[in-house]
């Protein structure tokens, strides 16, 4: 008897952050086709895409723009080594991404995925106080429950132990820093009114250690992995001013929130300043094609420009870094940005999204807090709203909905107890009604 798709996967597939043994009861969806914000499977079944798979894409499934400049650059060039060549539609991006990112930004390094530009980023970081007579800042700071990839040095500079716990024998020896948490804040304010007082710990922490670090790598004001965690711009404000007093190097890693995710091209542009280093994937193609870029100050560039014999070349490389498919896609994003005017738009959907979802699980026992940032919405799940006491971890609830959820056509992956809505920033108010209705529904039918 002919094997079904689903059992010719797990025969041989491994699937990404996935327990294995939970596909006994839950097969994998195999996707025939797909269209706008809708994943259509092979039996015909669909289902609204409501976390544009794992946040990248940005402008919906098969956009007919981006799908016509890849075709067109496909009968011209593929790929082509990116060291001592180019292409044109590279140039063109860094062109595009020139003009948009922070003042102190201005020059661009491709990669192939976030992690590879996060790893970049530190590498570079590390080098450049080599190369200006500060051997000694070798370490790195960040923000606990910060997510920045799964390699080992991005691992390092992360904090959530459910990826980096079992490997922290092989990981760098960083210093992590208290992040603000802001649902549950301990100064009793909140992420509108306040002036971030758990900024001390980061005070704290560059009082000790700023002579030996090289740079703070920050997820701008949103730890996505963390649950959608979101803090007040006024944080990055200060941060920046931490970072120039102590001669430490700022990097946001801008992979979640680049691109009008928080409302804004970037988050920096929320709080009006400009990192040192800035990593970019996920929307930069739509989430077409795996890309990334590492983009930094002319400061950072001209620490590593000299003549070859004093080894301050700066070699790391990736065999697909500035593949001009890629580069290709991640200009027709931009096009579409600019001529259609979807930051806007989609700021209006925003708004109209907030209040829709508060009516409608706003007031569920469960629901401790529904908090947002641009098109971004999370729903965090607790057992006592009240008291903000967490649901119990082992009962896996927000698995459950992810579950009821697929059965009723809505894909809602949740961040352990946090379900989260990050769509596509085209989306209609009419898809988002359903999923708003699927998402109370399954949440019923579980809670």
């Amino acid at each position: 008897m002919e094997k079904t798709l689903e059992e010719r996967d797990l025969a041989f597939i491994w699937h990404p952050c996935s327990q294995m043994k939970d596909y006994e009861t839950l097969p994998p969806i195999v996707v025939d086709h797909a269209k706008g914000a809708w994943l259509y499977d092979i039996h015909g079944k669909k289902y609204l895409d409501i976390v544009s798979s794992w946040w990248a894409n940005l402008l919906g499934h098969c956009n007919p723009k981006i799908n016509e400049r890849i075709k067109a650059q496909l009968d011209s060039l593929e790929h082509v080594i990116f060291a001592n060549f180019s292409h044109r539609p590279a140039i063109e991006l860094a062109e595009r991404l020139a003009a948009i990112t922070p003042e102190r930004i201005e020059k661009f390094h491709f990669n192939d995925n976030g992690s590879s530009a996060v790893e970049a980023a530190l590498k570079m970081c590390f080098q450049y106080y080599h190369q200006t007579g500060k051997p000694e800042k070798t370490r790195f700071m960040c923000l606990s429950e910060g997510y920045h990839g799964e390699t080992i040095g991005a691992l390092s500079v992360g904090s959530m132990d459910l990826f980096a716990k079992m490997y922290q024998p092989m990981m760098m020896d960083n210093i992590h820093i208290e992040a603000p948490d802001c649902y549950r804040c301990p100064y009793g304010k909140n992420r509108e009114a306040c002036d971030c007082e758990c900024f001390e710990h980061a005070e704290k922490a560059f009082a000790v250690h700023a002579k030996e670090t090289a740079a703070m790598i920050v997820e701008p004001v949103l730890q996505g992995s963390a649950g959608m965690r979101i803090y007040p711009p006024k944080y990055l404000k200060k941060l920046r001013s931490l970072c120039d007093a102590y001669d430490v190097l700022l990097i946001f890693d801008e992979i979640a929130t680049g691109f009008g995710r928080t409302g804004r091209m970037f988050a920096a542009d929320l709080a009006g300043v400009s990192p040192d280093v800035m990593t970019l994937s996920k929307g930069l193609t739509g989430g077409y094609l795996p890309m990334s870029v590492t983009c930094v100050s002319q400061k950072i560039y001209d620490a590593f420009y000299a003549d070859y014999g004093e080894g301050r070349a700066f070699l790391h490389s990736h065999t697909f870094a500035g593949n001009p498919l890629g580069c290709v896609a991640a200009l027709a994003v931009q096009d579409i940005l600019a001529e259609g005017h979807i930051l806007e738009r989609s700021a209006e959907t925003a708004k109209w999204l907030t209040r829709a979802l508060q009516e409608a699980v706003g007031s569920h026992p469960n629901v401790g807090e529904i908090r947002h940032i641009g098109l971004i919405h999370a729903i965090e799940l607790v057992e006592d709203r009240a008291a903000k006491k967490p649901l119990e971890a082992k009962k896996r609830t927000g698995y459950a909905i992810y579950k009821r959820a697929l059965s009723h056509g809505l894909l809602l992956r949740p961040l352990g107890d946090v379900l989260y809505f990050n769509p596509p920033l085209n989306i209609t108010r009419e898809e988002l009604s359903e999923a708003i209705e699927l998402t109370r529904l399954s949440m019923d039918e579980v809670l």
